[in-house]
């Protein structure tokens, strides 16, 4: 039965082949920081387990880590890799192999939905193949290993080629590779230390009543300048929701819960394009591009995000006390 752990395990084996490639070309602090990272991969089970079962000793090692993780990350350095084929041999690769090229890319959501939609239903002898939480993240897991092989398969190169290609990548994004995850759970922060509980109450304060246009319009544009904070919708939502879109819009205002939230998070995702927080859409792709200004693609987004946050804010406004 395939689990989310092993997924997290096919992580740490390969940043700690990362970890061992850099103590190879000498760069330290490289290999402290991938290795530290590969080890909390690792052993997040471990560390959950022991202190569900009241040792605290494990979880604060963890903590330590990500302290010298933070520590570590600003003395990285990136080191440019050398092109393995030149820019001839790569333009004649790409034009013999055409549209398989597209293969492999294709393969992960397809293979991350039939995992999702009918994963629960596959069964061997009476075994089922997948563990039933967490199953999409275990099919993408899936996914991104099968696509790996068509990769192999399709460019015919050795699955070696493809761990070297992830390792360049890696180099390119840095320590910015972490972004997502701490985005993620800063939102789970605010959360818990209370700030949806203080907007609601400075909304509480500052909204005139009965103005649920106003409140819409604030909530609205929350979504977009936490998420800008943030780098993540997904973090700013709970905030915003908490501490506007319950207590005031659903439940004074009566606002449809569903509509408010996914257009809600749209809302949100126009600020995605606009801040440099979400570096794995807006900082890695100028890298990897090798961009001149690193800014370029969120100039580039600016005039869509304007555009999307205003058609779904009045579409929101006419659907959502309906």
């Amino acid at each position: 039965m395939l689990r989310i752990e092993y997924a997290y395990w096919l992580i740490a084996a390969f940043l700690l082949y990362t970890s061992w490639r850099k103590a190879r070309e000498r760069q330290v602090y490289c290999a402290a920081f991938w290795g530290l990272l590969g080890l909390l991969f690792a052993t997040g089970d471990a560390v959950l387990a022991a202190q569900q079962a009241g040792h605290e000793l494990p979880a604060q090692l963890a903590g330590c880590a990500v302290i010298a993780l933070a520590l570590i990350a600003p003395r990285m350095r990136r080191k440019a890799h050398p092109e393995t084929a030149s820019a001839s041999a790569r333009l004649a690769s790409a034009l013999r192999l055409g549209h398989k090229l597209f293969v492999p890319a294709l393969m992960i959501p397809l293979v991350t939905l039939v995992v999702a939609l009918i994963g629960e239903h596959l069964s061997i002898g009476g075994y089922a193949l997948f563990a039933k939480p967490q199953m999409t993240l275990t099919g993408l897991m899936l996914a991104c290993v099968i696509a790996l092989v068509a990769a192999a398969r399709v460019a015919h190169a050795p699955l070696l080629q493809g761990l070297s290609e992830g390792h360049r990548l890696l180099d390119a994004i840095g320590w910015a590779a972490l972004l997502p995850l701490l985005l993620a759970a800063l939102g789970q922060v605010f959360t818990q230390s209370g700030v949806g509980a203080a907007i609601a109450a400075l909304a509480g304060m500052i909204l005139p009543e009965g103005n649920a246009f106003l409140c819409l319009l604030v909530f609205s544009l929350g979504m977009v300048l936490f998420t800008v904070i943030m780098g993540n919708a997904f973090a700013a939502f709970p905030v915003m929701m908490a501490g506007i879109g319950l207590p005031l819009l659903v439940q004074r205002y009566g606002a449809n819960p569903a509509i408010l939230g996914s257009m809600g998070m749209l809302c949100g995702y126009c600020g995605t394009l606009l801040t440099p927080m979400a570096a794995d859409y807006n900082l890695v792709p100028a890298a990897l591009l090798e961009l001149r200004n690193p800014y370029g693609v969120i100039r580039a987004q600016a005039w869509s995000a304007a555009g999307i946050f205003i058609a779904t804010f009045v579409a929101m406004s006419l659907l959502v006390f309906r």
